[in-house]
């Protein structure tokens, strides 16, 4: 796997499967302004996996993904500090967003990715309910500034339609299926 993130490392964990974390310094995370905002993840994913292929085996996979939430068409990357984080709060507080993750499955010879799409609808979040969960979880390195697992998910989400999973980083139950094909296939 290719993340630092601990939530995703967590994640694949869970599908019993044995693997190590990877990962090379400095990839950029950008995305041409032009692609529709549901798949700049999955850009952003597959753009993760280039670096690697050079340095994959012959049996070696490697997965990288990327999440970014989105609402009214605006795309929310990682805050850039705690004025930023409470904006992205402000924006999807009382509202519903998506959250997407792109995955990419890389080996030598082959590439599948995808996208996992999931509404989340959060209560009106009050201005000291925001400034609590910025202050005391510094959610900078989190799509929208949140994490679903969270004070932040405990108090505001009040619906979720989609994978959980995937609104935390990695939508596992489809990379089972994935995997399940992309490694029988011959």
């Amino acid at each position: 796997m290719a993340s630092h993130s601990p939530r995703r490392q967590e994640l694949l964990a869970g599908l019993d499967l044995e693997f190590e974390v990877k990962v090379l310094p400095d990839i950029p995370e950008d995305y041409p302004t032009d692609i529709p905002t549901d798949k700049i993840a999955e850009f952003i994913a597959v753009e993760k996996a280039e670096p690697y292929l050079p340095l994959l085996q012959a049996d070696e996979l490697v997965i990288t993904a990327d999440t970014v939430v989105i609402v009214d068409g605006i795309v929310l990357g990682k805050p850039t500090d705690e004025t930023d984080a409470k904006r992205m709060l402000q924006l999807i507080s009382g509202r519903t967003h998506q959250v997407v993750t792109g995955v990419c499955l890389t080996t030598k010879d082959r590439q599948r990715h995808f996208s996992v799409l999931t509404d989340v609808t959060f209560k009106q979040l009050s201005p000291e309910e925001i400034d609590y969960y910025v202050q005391t979880y510094r959610p900078f390195d989190k799509a929208g500034a949140y994490g679903i697992q969270e004070w932040i998910g405990y108090v505001g989400v009040s619906s979720i339609r989609g994978s959980y999973f995937n609104v935390m980083g990695l939508p596992v139950q489809r990379i089972w299926n994935e995997l399940q094909t992309f490694c029988c296939k011959n």
